[in-house]
């Protein structure tokens, strides 16, 4: 691999670090098992490579977003150690050669390039893990149930945020595997179906980006821009079952009335909830997590109320590759124009071979010399 020279872009939580990250620039996070949505958006915000204090495959689950950065031709550099975040600092510019990291021809870390080898190795070893982690899911799913049991029946008070889903569907969009993908293979669907749109925290963003408005934006405001949140949408904070709402702080600072609404779980699994409650027929999502592997990958025990969620919701709804397989079996433009076709080809033949035909054609020319 050729050395790689650039501006260093830092931050312990990824999703902030990708809105500052420039293409050519080089990325030091901190982020143990990087899962594939954090990949996709350094992807998208075209790092140079990546640098990472940790390892971003522990083998504890099979993960793909190691893989997708060196898919896209990303270096990978990892367990450079976490002092590395404190010593260098936002804007230096470090060269990365192998696997060591310089600063001015000095040496700063060295750690372990990945190569699609050792990714794979990382994936076996996780395969062999599975059996334990779907057992821990198991539970830690039965715990949560037992914990917070209010999740499948409970109301979520949310009477005094004025807004009616009944009878309408629900695009809720979530920054997720694949969301620009599956949010970009809806657009009939959109637009035949005028759904009503939510997006969760930074799914505003990418709904915006898209060419979509979101009516509703609902999460806990932290990755969010702030022209999204002055769009005009409704604004709804996801605060915690005490009451404390930080994300509302911020939409005062800025000037932009919310409303705020306190659930357990994700702000996912509560924009979920709300369209239940509030009457969708359909619940459309977008980049949300439905295979075994997306549950484990997130590494957390709030998937629990995420697995929950999908149980008392599960009655409409539906993941945006099954709306859009629907919609891609619909006739398209061009199967029209086939038929039309068709259907001309016997009329101009009957016409060829009529009396008429010939008087008609003599009637153009006459007209044309005229």
């Amino acid at each position: 691999m050729d050395s790689i020279r650039g501006t260093v872009r830092t931050d312990r939580r990824t999703k902030r670090l990708v809105k500052r990250l420039n293409p050519g620039d080089i990325a030091l996070i901190d982020h143990e098992d990087l899962d594939v949505v954090a990949a996709e958006n350094l992807i998208a915000a075209g790092a140079a490579a990546v640098l990472n204090c940790c390892a971003s495959h522990t083998g504890k689950y099979v993960n793909r977003g190691p893989h997708a950065l060196l898919d896209a031709g990303i270096p990978l550099l990892d367990n450079l150690g976490a002092e590395l975040m404190n010593r260098v600092p936002e804007g230096a510019t470090l060269e990365l050669r192998g696997n060591a990291v310089y600063s001015n021809g000095r040496l700063l870390a060295s750690g372990q390039l990945q190569t699609r080898e050792t990714l794979d190795d990382r994936n076996r070893v996780a395969r062999e893990n599975l059996e334990n982690q779907i057992e821990q899911f198991a539970e830690n799913t039965l715990r949560y149930l037992k914990k917070e049991k209010s999740l499948l029946h409970g109301d979520l008070k949310a009477k005094h945020i004025p807004l009616d889903f009944t009878g309408r569907q629900v695009l809720v969009v979530v920054r997720g595997p694949d969301f620009r993908k599956d949010l970009d293979s809806l657009r009939s669907y959109i637009r035949e179906r005028r759904p009503v749109i939510v997006g969760v925290d930074g799914g505003a963003d990418a709904l915006i980006a898209a060419g979509y408005k979101p009516d509703v934006i609902l999460g806990d405001m932290d990755s969010v821009s702030d022209d999204a949140l002055k769009c005009g949408a409704t604004l709804i904070v996801h605060a915690y079952t005490s009451g404390d709402a930080p994300g509302a702080e911020r939409l005062k600072r800025l000037g932009v009335p919310c409303h705020v609404l306190s659930s357990i779980g994700t702000s996912e699994d509560l924009a979920l909830l709300l369209a239940h409650e509030l009457g969708a027929d359909i619940i459309v999502l977008v980049g949300s997590h439905f295979s075994m592997d997306e549950f484990l990958s997130k590494g957390r025990g709030g998937m629990a109320s995420t697995f929950l969620t999908r149980l008392r919701v599960g009655a409409v709804i539906v993941d945006a590759k099954g709306v859009s397989k629907l919609y891609e079996a619909r006739v398209r433009p061009v199967l029209l124009l086939y038929l039309i076709i068709a259907a001309a080809v016997p009329i101009f033949a009957v016409i060829a071979v009529s009396p008429l035909a010939g008087q008609f054609v003599r009637l153009l020319k006459l007209l044309l010399n005229l």
